[in-house]
């Protein structure tokens, strides 16, 4: 099972391969910049009903939030 900082790394490893921002992933879903990241250092989670949005926005499928072999 993921933790929150293994989420977190996951996250901010696929922020990265989308090209994208912090800023430019947290103006997509309407939270702010601080929230992304604290997302990324597995401070928090970003709420379940956001996930959809949260995976749409990086290209990648929910499943591919949580699992590292998990194909784009």
């Amino acid at each position: 099972m993921l933790n929150t900082e293994e989420f977190g790394r996951r996250l901010a490893s696929l922020r990265r391969q989308s090209g994208k921002k912090q800023r430019e992933v947290a103006d997509e879903l309407g939270v702010t910049p601080q929230a992304v990241s604290k997302w990324e250092r597995g401070l928090s989670c970003p709420d379940i009903l956001m996930l959809n949005e949260l995976s749409s926005s990086l290209g990648v499928s929910i499943a591919a939030l949580f699992n590292e072999g998990e194909a784009r």
